[in-house]
């Protein structure tokens, strides 16, 4: 399947950790790149992958160049799936982690130590993290000299039900008018799961803080467009069959990149999309399979960002009067806790 890219234009907490084995008799599947070592490349990555180890190699080896400006710099957190085992999420790099691999240990306040994350810097530690079958690639939304400095503004868009992307649409049009209503200008990608994910590149003249109460104003001002398709409800049976407008992603978090592959059946990847080809698409459309072709030899992500924005004061007042969606969460689960408790004596 050859599938256009919507858009596209050109000019010309850590489980065990195991390296992944080479076994003797799979070793005419092995080859090199980069100079890694590549074993155990016909071994499937899940049974609903649809795709192979190598698959997964071949890709990320194509999309390197477009791949790795978002990863450059950013402390990585990847899911690695490993033969026989589940799924986890990797941040803290294991012991037999090559010496040229760049590293920066952030301290954890929740598990009181120090984590060293890997800095995915280039196409050689891009080919090692896929060769240990590291299938998603989450970076995090500030560099390594201040993880909490974020470059982006994101908003993530998550539909009610597993195949109601065309919701999932109609609300990410909605935050492109709010963006538009303060002079702000975003890029959209899949999120390579189920839902979207809006991009808004900023400058550095806001803190942190500020970055998170923009993030909630806006989640917010896209709600009061069409309330009876968007909400901003952190607790899930609180949105109604709506498609959830997430505004948490700020601060030290993290956001699949784009182009990771995703593991899910097909292994579908996100992909960045044009604003006006979002009601013809679907997200199924675009897997380590097809992407490549789909990408025509352009990169659409870069050719769809726009330049760092200022954050209007305005937005950023309107953010500071929304409470924290987790911690309003937090204290809400509380107090029907407490009124169920009183309900059943």
């Amino acid at each position: 399947m050859s599938v256009k890219p919507p858009g596209a234009s050109c000019d010309p907490s850590n489980p065990p950790i195991r390296p992944e084995p080479a076994y003797a008799n799979q070793m005419s599947a092995a080859e090199q790149r980069a100079g890694i070592d590549l074993t155990n490349l016909d071994q499937p990555l899940s049974p609903d992958a649809g795709a192979t180890k190598r698959d997964l190699v071949d890709y990320l080896d194509a999309v390197a160049d477009r791949m790795l400006p978002g990863l450059v710099g950013r402390p990585l957190t990847v899911l690695r799936v490993l033969r026989g085992s589940a799924p986890f999420m990797q941040k803290n790099v294991p012991k037999y982690t090559p010496d040229w691999v760049r590293t920066v240990p952030i301290w954890a306040e929740s598990s009181q130590r120090m984590v060293h994350y890997p800095l995915c810097d280039d196409r050689r530690t891009l080919l090692w993290l896929a060769n240990q079958r590291a299938v998603e690639y989450h970076p995090t939304l500030g560099l390594a000299d201040n993880v909490y400095r974020p470059t982006h503004l994101v908003l993530d868009l998550d539909p009610p039900a597993e195949n109601d992307f065309t919701a999932v649409v109609n609300v990410a049009h909605l935050v492109r008018q709010a963006l538009a209503d303060c002079d702000l200008a975003g890029a959209v990608k899949t999120s390579g799961a189920k839902g979207l994910h809006v991009f808004v590149p900023i400058d550095d003249s806001a803190p942190v803080e500020d970055v998170a109460a923009a993030t909630r104003a806006l989640a917010a001002r896209a709600e009061a467009l069409d309330p009876d398709s968007a909400t901003t409800a952190f607790i899930v049976e609180d949105r109604a069959g709506k498609v959830f407008v997430d505004a948490t992603r700020a601060g030290g978090a993290t956001v699949a990149a784009v182009y990771s592959p995703r593991l899910r059946p097909g292994t579908p990847v996100s992909f960045p999309l044009d604003w006006s080809d979002l009601d013809r698409i679907n997200p199924g459309d675009f897997t380590v399979h097809t992407a490549i072709d789909a990408l025509s030899g352009c990169d659409p992500w870069a050719d769809s960002m726009p330049e760092p924005q200022c954050l209007p004061g305005d937005l950023i007042e309107q953010g500071r009067t929304i409470p924290v969606a987790r911690v309003a969460a937090m204290h809400e689960g509380k107090r029907r806790a407490r009124a169920r408790r009183a309900r059943d004596n």
